[in-house]
């Protein structure tokens, strides 16, 4: 069993839901990805987040951010508003999906599904490049995938 760590540093990106699966695979090969393991993803950062949703439609991100400003709005009356209108409600998304990811990882590449993709969720209108942080736990032999791999 083996552990490697690294960091994604993302270029930054509009409001919005963004898919970042090739920028993560491009990482994970350059980590010498295990045959079977888990990939442990972690954003290092308040007002963005990380999602795993439909990669094909491109509606899907649209429709996401629509909800998510409808569920936490601008205009709600925030305590915390020293750092503009965008950030609570930045922290609010952040808080309902989450900072990090863990993904299954056979034969050195994720085990998304067929419409899976990784999305960097920016909640702030300039939130400026993101890190995020990789975990790759796993067996690099593949003995353990010999055993439990179906």
């Amino acid at each position: 069993m083996a552990w490697q760590q690294r960091t994604a540093n993302l270029a930054a990106r509009s409001r919005g839901f963004h898919l970042i699966t090739p920028e993560i695979e491009q990482e994970v090969i350059q980590m010498q990805g295990p045959y079977i393991g888990l990939l442990h993803l972690f954003i290092q950062h308040t007002s963005a987040s990380l999602s795993i949703n439909e990669n094909a439609d491109p509606d899907v991100p649209h429709d996401l951010e629509m909800a998510f400003r409808k569920i936490a709005p601008e205009n709600m009356p925030y305590r915390h508003t020293c750092e503009g209108p965008d950030d609570m409600p930045a922290h609010v998304k952040t808080s309902m999906l989450g900072c990090s990811l863990t993904i299954p990882v056979k034969s050195g590449k994720l085990c998304l599904g067929t419409w899976q993709g990784i999305y960097l969720c920016e909640h702030r209108n300039n939130g400026g490049s993101r890190k995020v942080v990789l975990t790759l736990h796993g067996d690099l032999h593949g003995e353990i995938g010999k055993v439990v791999d179906s």
